[in-house]
C-alpha cells in the first residue's frame, strides 16, 4: 500500500506535538490532511447498477495544503484562465530570497511573503514601464513557493510574463514587443539588483518602524549588521527560463506550479522505522531517494503552511483585477485575437464536467455499470476527536 502524507502525520504526529505547538493555520491544515477522504468528513454509499458492488466515496477536505485535493482545483483554475492568455511568447522568471532571511520568515512569514511578492511585482512593473525594455503595462502572474524538494525552506516566486506590453492612452493604445526580440525580455542581473534594493529598503523601513517585534537577531546588533552586510554583498538570484510559445503550452506550464503542494503522496516512498523516505529530483531530471527522521519531516512540512488568507497566486498589470476586462480586450484586439465567446467558454466548462462525471460515474469493476447513490453518512465528529490534540498558538 502506498505511503500517504496523512499516514506520516498519524505515525509521527504525537511525538512531534509533545514538544511543539502549532499555529491555528497549521492545526487546520493538519486536521484536514489527516481527515481527508475518511469517514471523519462523511460520504456517500454508491452501488453499481450492473454488478451490484457497493463502495463508499468519502468527502475531501479541499484544504490548499492537502495533496489529494489539488488536481480538481488546478483544472478549474486552468479552465478559468483560458480566456486571459495572449497569443505571444511567455517568459518564466524565478525570484529567490537569500537563505539569510529564512530565520526572519520563520517568525514573520506573512510580512516576508507579502514583501517578496510586492517587491517582485514592483520590479517587473518597473522594467515593463521602462521604454528601454517595453515602455508599457506588462501582463504577468506570480506564484509563491517556499520549499525545496526535501522540504527545506527556500523562498521564491515563479513569474510568468507575456513578452510584450500594452502602452499608450486609452484613445491610442498599441502593443509593443521586447526591444531585443521575443527571446529576450529583461536582463536578469539588472532585475536582481533592483529586486534586492526594493526588498532591503522595505526591510530597513520595517525595522525602523518596529514592525518586526520578533526579529530573531534583534538581541544581537552585531549579527544583525553581519546579516545586512551579507544581503548587500551578493547579487540575489533571479533566473529566466527559455520563453514559451503558444497559449496552450503556457497554460499547461503554469498550471504545474499554481496548485502544487510542498510534497505530494506520489513522492513518498515508505516509512522505514523512525524515518520517512521520499524521492527528490537531481540534475537532468533524475531522481534519488532521501531519508528524513519522522519528527523532522513533520517540522519541515509545517513550515510551509501559509498564513490564513494569504493569496499565493496573484495577477498584475494587464491581468490585474481592477482593469482586467478593458485591458485584456484592448490587448486581444491589438494582437488580432478574437474576443472569447462566453457561450463557448461555458460550453467548454460543461464539457469538462460531463467528462469528469463520466469517468467517476462508471464502475471500474465491471466496466459497464453506473454508480447509483443508495446512502449517505454525515461527518463523524468522533473520528475527528481521535486526531491527536493540537496545541495551538496564535497566527504569526
Amino acid at each position: 500500500m502506498a505511503t500517504t502524507l496523512a499516514e506520516v502525520l498519524r505515525r509521527f504526529g504525537p511525538q512531534y506535538l509533545r514538544t511543539h505547538g502549532l499555529s491555528t493555520a497549521q492545526a487546520k491544515a493538519w486536521r484536514a490532511i489527516v481527515s481527508c477522504r475518511t469517514p471523519a468528513l462523511g460520504g456517500q454509499l454508491l452501488q453499481c447498477d450492473g454488478c451490484g458492488r457497493q463502495q463508499w466515496r468519502w468527502h475531501s477536505c479541499r484544504n490548499r495544503h492537502c495533496p489529494q485535493c489539488q488536481a480538481q482545483a488546478r483544472d478549474a483554475w486552468r479552465q478559468a484562465r483560458l480566456r486571459e492568455l495572449l497569443d505571444v511568447p511567455y517568459c518564466h522568471l524565478v525570484f529567490t530570497l537569500p537563505h539569510e532571511l529564512n530565520a526572519l520568515a520563520a517568525v514573520h512569514p506573512r510580512w516576508v511573503y507579502e514583501t517578496l511578492m510586492h517587491c517582485t511585482a514592483a520590479t517587473l512593473a518597473e522594467f515593463a514601464a521602462n521604454p528601454r525594455w517595453l515602455g508599457g503595462c506588462g501582463a504577468f502572474t506570480l506564484v509563491l513557493h517556499t520549499w525545496t524538494q526535501d522540504l527545506r525552506r527556500h523562498l521564491h516566486v515563479h513569474a510568468l510574463m507575456a513578452c510584450g506590453a500594452l502602452c499608450g492612452s486609452a484613445e491610442a493604445q498599441r502593443w509593443v514587443v521586447p526591444t531585443r526580440g521575443a527571446g529576450f525580455l529583461f536582463p536578469v542581473q539588472a532585475l536582481s539588483r533592483v529586486f534586492r534594493g526594493k526588498f532591503l529598503a522595505a526591510l530597513a523601513q520595517a525595522t525602523s518602524a518596529a514592525a518586526l517585534p520578533r526579529e530573531p537577531l534583534a538581541a544581537d546588533p552585531g549579527k544583525l549588521l553581519q546579516r545586512d552586510a551579507a544581503l548587500r554583498r551578493h547579487n540575489w538570484v533571479v533566473y529566466a527560463k527559455t520563453p514559451l510559445a503558444g497559449p496552450a503550452d503556457v497554460l499547461d506550464y503554469l498550471s504545474r506550479y499554481t496548485h502544487r503542494t510542498a510534497i505530494g503522496n506520489e513522492r513518498l516512498v515508505a516509512i522505514d522505522g523512525e524515518r520517512v523516505q521520499l524521492r527528490v529530483r537531481k540534475e537532468a531530471g533524475k531522481r534519488r531517494t532521501v531519508s528524513i527522521p519522522g519528527e523532522e519531516f513533520v517540522a519541515r512540512l509545517l513550515q510551509h503552511v501559509l498564513p490564513p488568507g494569504f493569496k499565493r497566486i496573484r495577477h498584475y498589470g494587464v491581468l490585474a483585477s481592477c482593469a482586467k476586462c478593458q485591458r485584456l480586450a484592448a490587448a486581444r484586439a491589438l494582437l488580432g485575437m478574437p474576443q472569447p465567446n462566453p457561450a463557448a467558454c461555458e460550453d467548454a466548462c460543461a464539457f469538462m464536467r460531463r467528462i469528469a462525471a463520466a469517468e467517476i460515474g462508471r464502475c471500474e469493476h465491471c466496466g459497464k455499470g453506473r454508480w447509483v447513490l443508495v446512502g449517505e453518512r454525515a461527518a463523524d465528529r468522533s473520528a475527528l476527536a481521535r486526531v491527536p490534540p493540537l496545541v495551538c498558538r496564535g497566527p504569526p
